[in-house]
């Protein structure tokens, strides 16, 4: 069990000192996404499903949402900058709002 604390711990600080600033953000964006996803789906499941095309479009927004946050990490994480030589992190974070506009539009539509 000691084991587990210290193999968190070791993870926990390299993540904290070696992760970039932006990189940390981008988490913690996907962090909240990903709380607000549960926090809905626990909700429908206690109350019920009444509004189904609110749920699902909430639902289909974070679920969205996080996807293309996690490309965004992928695509302006320094240590893989080889695999992307054309894109800039300029340039992945202008698609990564393009696409959020495109799934709230569809979200939008979705709610009638």
């Amino acid at each position: 069990m000691s084991e587990l604390f210290s193999s968190l711990n070791a993870l926990v600080s390299s993540y904290f000192k070696d992760t970039p600033r932006g990189l940390k953000l981008i988490d913690a964006y996907m962090v909240y996404i990903l709380l607000t996803g549960i926090i809905q789906f626990v909700y429908v499941c206690i109350a019920g499903t009444f509004p189904n095309n609110a749920f699902l479009a909430g639902f289909i927004s974070t679920v969205a949402g996080f996807v293309l946050a996690a490309n965004l990490r992928i695509q302006t994480n320094p240590k893989n900058a080889s695999q992307f030589p054309t894109t800039s992190p300029e340039r992945a974070f202008a698609d990564f709002l393009a696409c959020n506009i495109v799934v709230h539009f569809a979200v939008a539509n979705f709610l009638g």
